[in-house]
Order: structure tokens, then sequence, then C-alpha cells
């Protein structure tokens, strides 16, 4: 038997996800504006007219963002409960968790001191095997 019957229909499907996925889009506004994903697109050097493509990647990025919060924070409870010995167990989260968490997407993270203030600088480098 041929799987090429199957592809239409596998194909047609897909379309009909892909129209699904835009009219949702439409409907949805993204954390980040658009014009701050603007922005970024056209200094990385990126043109684009279709203002859909513009909110996917605000999606996206606020997809990343959040992960990137929800894993330092798992990171800040496991650093809390290692210390047991004090009562207020607030959570505190530190620029070591969130440096933690940025290490597992490949980002490291440096801390400079420079005129009394403090600066993170971040650097897209693949992560350590």
């Amino acid at each position: 038997m041929s799987d090429k019957p199957a592809e239409p229909q596998k194909d047609s499907q897909e379309r009909q996800e892909i129209e699904q996925l835009l009219l949702t889009l439409d409907k949805f506004h993204p954390t980040i504006p658009d014009s701050v994903t603007e922005f970024y697109l056209k200094k990385v050097g990126f043109t684009n007219k279709d203002p859909r493509l513009t909110k996917l990647v605000s999606v996206a990025a606020q997809k990343f963002i959040a992960d990137v919060a929800h894993d330092a924070l798992q990171q800040c409870k496991m650093r809390m409960s290692k210390d047991k010995t004090k009562k207020d167990q607030r959570l505190v989260l530190t620029s070591q968790d969130l440096a933690a968490s940025l290490r597992q997407y490949g980002i490291q993270s440096i801390r400079l001191e420079s005129m009394g203030a403090s600066q993170a600088v971040a650097s897209s480098q693949p992560p350590p095997h």
C-alpha cells in the first residue's frame, strides 16, 4: 500500500491547523507589544510586512521569557529548600537563580561592576556539554 493518498489529507489538516493558529493570533494580545518586537526585528535586519508574523515572534518571545522565569523560580525553590534554618521562607529570586536558568538555554550572563552600579551582560553561546 502506498502512503500517497494520506499525504494530501495530512497537508489539508496542517493547512487547517495553520489557519486556526493565524485566526487565534489575530485575537491574542501578547505581553510584548508588536512595536517592541518590530524594533528588534529591524535591528537584526529582518524586514516583514505581515503583522501576524510579528505577533507570532512576540508570542514566541513571551513563551521563552515565561520558561526562563519558571526555571529561575524552580532554581530559587531548590536553593531555598537547602536552607532549613530560616523560619521566614519567602521566596527571594536572585540574579544567580536567573543566571542558572539562562545557562540552561545557552545564554551566559556576566555580572559587571562599574562605577558603583551593577549591570548584567548576556551573550548567547552554546551550552557546555
